[in-house]
């Protein structure tokens, strides 16, 4: 039986009102509010623990939490103090390799990856040592290369348990924009005559940028923190992370040059990252 007019615009009318709900739901304004206000939390969580940190390394008393008054004493001493001298240029040492290889891995396999029969199964391989936890993957490598191997453990030791973990980062970040890629654009430029070096630099470099430098900055810094496999894998070497941890629980006397230590470092990496990645963005944006 046919509907009348009357039938069919009543019909209309409720069926776009039941639409309607879920869509002003969706744009409630109290979402915009507690968005806001859960940003600006998440923002004073990272931010004024680290304010705090170099405001305590600059206070005459730092362990007891009271910023005032002011004094230079603690980088006075850490001046003074070389023993973390050489700690810290291994650690930036390990971290630059590592960041290095990482970023060359991870672009040589990403780009594999898509074009390989099972990329699933390749990935889940390659992520799996996100999973580990750092105590359990440090202790196995420990047992595999001292005890299985018998080999003597040290600053390489710490270089390959940092690769390991590092190296499943980069390669994610890099098959994010690896899967996205346009494989058709190859296919043209190899028609034209393009090499494979040519096809690389020229096409698949400018696109695959921003993941491979995110992917070295970012095994550079999961290396240069790194201390739990570190502890397993050192040997008789020390890194910069273990020296703090180490001074940090036998010595209270050396905790606030450490405040002094990471202060500087914060000083230092924060703003070159910072204006490396405006300068990475802005290029972007204006190409």
């Amino acid at each position: 039986m046919a509907l009348t007019s009357e039938q069919r615009s009543g019909w209309t009318a409720a069926s776009a009102s039941q639409r309607s709900l879920p869509y002003r739901w969706s744009y409630w304004g109290g979402w915009r509010v507690l968005a806001k206000w859960g940003g600006l939390i998440l923002l004073a969580l990272i931010y004024f623990p680290l304010f705090w940190l170099a405001l305590m390394s600059i206070s005459e008393r730092p362990l007891s939490g009271i910023p005032f008054p002011i004094s230079f004493r603690n980088y006075l001493a850490l001046v003074e103090d070389t023993q973390w001298t050489g700690p810290f240029l291994a650690s930036l040492a390990i971290a630059a390799v590592v960041g290095l290889l990482s970023m060359v891995l991870a672009t040589l396999v990403g780009r594999a990856i898509p074009k390989s029969r099972h990329p699933g199964t390749i990935v889940l391989l390659a992520v799996l040592p996100l999973f580990v936890p750092g105590m359990s993957m440090g202790a196995a490598l420990f047992i595999f290369l001292r005890t299985f191997l018998g080999l003597k453990l040290g600053f390489w030791s710490i270089f390959l348990g940092h690769l390991i973990w590092a190296m499943p980062f980069s390669l994610l970040m890099v098959l994010v924009l690896a899967t996205r890629f346009d494989h058709r654009l190859l296919e043209a430029a190899e028609d034209l005559g393009a090499s494979r070096w040519q096809m690389f630099w020229d096409i698949e470099f400018p696109i695959l940028r921003p993941a491979i430098i995110g992917a070295g900055l970012f095994g550079f810094l999961l290396s240069f923190n790194e201390v739990l496999r570190s502890i397993f894998l050192r040997g008789t070497d020390t890194t910069m992370p273990v020296w703090n941890w180490t001074m940090a629980a036998s010595q209270q006397s050396q905790v606030p040059i450490i405040f002094s230590l990471a202060t500087v470092v914060l000083l230092v990496t924060l703003p070159l990252l910072a204006g490396f990645f405006w300068l990475l963005f802005a290029r972007m944006d204006r190409s």
